[in-house]
């Protein structure tokens, strides 16, 4: 594993130790503050994400996948609405899955808790680098975040506003990252990753 990655992981990791602490209302601010902060940051995310539509179409990517790519004003739109959704659903840390007594009284649960770090490869698609840091944030994991290299300007912008929004609520930025690096080396060192 390249030490920018490992770097990475292990800024992860930390910011993972205290999202399992954080309460359902800290996490939905953070999310909240991240759909606010999109929506600030809406003209530089779009301006990021014309630029990866015109080198993917200088490069002869096929319409279908520019599509997939390209991030109009309503598709921002409905990124940002996405994070409400997830706001309202229930948070999954603590759930009791089940449980049962033990003949000595002894009470065992089955509760759902944060796995840490997530790490997530994806292709050209914006809206998977904002829906899966939305999940792995409401779940009290950090991710670490690998699209295509086509969406790159448009994932860069989007992970940097954000982590912006989680500083600024005082929440770890680490957890929302994307690998660092291009090429098919870091998506074998991520798998492989400890």
């Amino acid at each position: 594993m390249s030490a920018t990655l490992a770097e990475a992981a292990e800024r992860a990791r930390a910011a993972a130790v205290v999202l399992r602490t954080l309460t359902t209302a800290d996490k939905d601010r953070g999310l909240t503050a991240i759909a606010q902060r999109l929506d600030k940051d809406r003209a530089a995310i779009t301006a990021e994400n014309a630029a990866d539509v015109a080198a993917a179409e200088a490069a002869g990517i096929p319409a279908g996948l520019i599509d997939r790519l390209a991030l109009s004003d309503d598709r921002l739109t409905a990124i940002i609405d996405a994070i409400g959704t997830v706001v309202d659903l229930p948070d999954p840390v603590g759930q009791v899955v089940r449980g049962y007594v033990l003949a000595n009284g002894l009470l065992v649960e089955q509760v759902r808790v944060p796995l840490g770090v997530v790490g997530m490869i994806y292709e050209a698609r914006p809206n998977v680098t904002v829906d899966a840091a939305a999940l792995c944030l409401k779940s009290g994991n950090a991710v670490l975040l690998r699209g295509s290299s086509s969406a790159a300007r448009t994932n860069a912008a989007l992970i940097a506003s954000m982590r912006a929004a989680l500083e600024s609520e005082g929440l770890p930025a680490d957890a929302i990252a994307a690998v660092p690096g291009s090429g098919h080396h870091t998506v074998d060192e991520l798998i492989t990753a400890r």
